[in-house]
């Protein structure tokens, strides 16, 4: 086990209650949409068997690999901002087992980088990835789990990625930017200034979570979605295979 990972545990106690927290708040929330949505369409499997933990657990080690090959896109936004593609697992394992699936593999997923690679953020990072990545998978997953239509699918994916932009933007303004400021002892009004040598159209903090975060925001969406939606028919009964 990584060693920094228990030094950061220790050291941020209570920024780690605040951050269990949430995640108990979105498996709460994953649980009984899932629930509603069996009740409706007279699905009586087990929101956790053990076929789904087996595939919950393949697809949560995918979904970690492609979070630690994250990469910056300096062009856009500055480089301490990475873009990964980890939803890609999440979000087809959420269609094919359910939004509480679809949130677990999230929360392994950071888990499994934690316990690995550490963090470097002071778990602030690893609480925006989770957030954020949770505000695409578990729309998505919802819509889709109540009607597994085709048409459904392209609607929840859209749905996803418009709430995965906007509250992605939104956290960045109102919780994460401030977060980093504090956490590397850089003013805003320097994060502002790294934006604006990318683009002079980025004079504060309202411009820079739209100029430089949505996009980011909107690629990741975009291309998990359209991912998704390419493959996911094709394997599905393969995923879904009972022997």
């Amino acid at each position: 086990m990584n060693s920094n990972f228990i030094e950061e545990v220790s050291k941020n106690v209570t920024f780690v209650l605040e951050f269990l927290g949430i995640i108990l708040a979105l498996f709460v929330v994953a649980f009984v949409m899932e629930k509603l949505a069996k009740k409706r369409t007279g699905d009586t499997e087990r929101i956790l068997s053990t076929r789904k933990m087996a595939m919950i657990g393949m697809f949560s080690a995918i979904a970690a690999i492609l979070h630690i090959m994250d990469f910056a896109l300096p062009f856009i936004a500055p480089p301490f901002y990475k873009l990964d593609f980890s939803e890609l697992p999440a979000l087809i394992g959420a269609y094919a087992f359910g939004p509480f699936a679809g949130v677990m593999i999230e929360f392994l997923k950071i888990l499994l980088k934690l316990i690995f690679k550490g963090t470097s953020t002071a778990f602030v990072g690893d609480l925006a990835n989770f957030a954020v990545g949770c505000s695409f998978i578990l729309p998505a997953s919802v819509i889709y789990d109540f009607n597994k239509k085709k048409k459904t699918a392209i609607l929840s994916c859209v749905v996803g990625t418009i709430v995965l932009t906007v509250f992605g933007t939104m956290f960045n303004a109102l919780y994460l930017i401030p977060a980093f400021s504090a956490l590397y002892g850089l003013g805003i009004e320097e994060i502002i200034a790294m934006g604006t040598s990318i683009n002079k159209g980025i004079t504060d903090l309202t411009s820079f979570v739209i100029i430089a975060v949505a996009p980011l925001n909107l690629i990741k969406g975009s291309v998990v979605s359209l991912i998704t939606l390419l493959v996911y028919k094709k394997i599905s009964p393969i995923l879904k295979s009972r022997k």
